[in-house]
């Protein structure tokens, strides 16, 4: 491992800071954290919740996200004292290479925090993000997303993620149709359905108990475990919760 130093003055480019909240999907559900979320995103997901950290065809985003140090970002994620940080985008393993992301990562696992990352599942993790992230929430996208296969679905970056032995696979679904997508993709990149989750897509409750009340046993049959979006059914489509 190479040696890395912490400079709490590095920066990261940042949509929000906020918490203390729950992790509301995947197989940390329910549990109290804090959540930073960096801008920049190489998909363009046609139903995605976030698309003002990364879309600037319809926000200016300019005024949406900020250059923060490391030091800013550490101290509002940690008031509350949560025990697990999430990282989330976007799509946060873009900021590797940067000096932010190692003093992010570093300082928060000094801190004695769990750190999760929630990733689309096409970037490669970096020896120094492998060894300190506890966890990889990653949600690989299915052809409802809207982007190519070429483009959502990279294998060599699958495969990384996979072989930390930290990955859990959560897959956003709109109809037990697309069941059968999620059975070739863990089949074809030899994923163990007992670390695949499948979640309802969707921003409101109704909508939600209704896909995964068709999604449910159907996924079970086949598996997997299945997980709903804990915060939505708490705060709507609020932000920052």
């Amino acid at each position: 491992m190479t040696a890395v130093t912490l400079d709490l003055a590095d920066t990261l480019v940042v949509r929000e800071v906020f918490g203390p909240t729950v992790q509301g999907e995947g197989p940390s559900t329910g549990r109290r954290c804090a959540f930073v979320r960096l801008g920049g995103c190489n998909l363009t997901c046609d139903w995605c919740d976030t698309p003002e950290s990364w879309d600037a065809s319809r926000f200016d985003l300019r005024a949406a996200l900020t250059r923060r140090t490391v030091e800013d970002i550490v101290t509002r994620a940690l008031e509350g004292n949560p025990a697990m940080v999430v990282i989330t985008g976007g799509e946060p393993l873009l900021h590797q290479q940067q000096d932010g992301w190692r003093s992010l990562l570093g300082t928060l696992v000094a801190a004695g925090t769990e750190v999760e990352v929630e990733t689309n599942g096409t970037q490669t993790p970096t020896e120094h993000t492998a060894r300190w992230v506890t966890r990889f929430n990653v949600s690989p996208k299915l052809a409802h997303a809207g982007d190519p296969a070429a483009k959502r679905i990279r294998p060599e970056a699958l495969r990384a993620l996979h072989v930390t032995g930290k990955a859990a696979f959560k897959f956003v679904c709109q109809s037990p149709a697309d069941l059968r997508e999620v059975k070739e993709f863990t089949t074809a990149h030899a994923l163990d359905p007992a670390r695949v989750w499948v979640m309802p897509e969707g921003t409101d409750t109704p909508t939600l108990c209704a896909r995964l009340a068709e999604l449910a046993d159907p996924a079970i049959a086949a598996g997997f475990n299945i997980t709903t979006r804990l915060h939505v059914h708490a705060w709507g489509d609020e932000k920052g919760r």
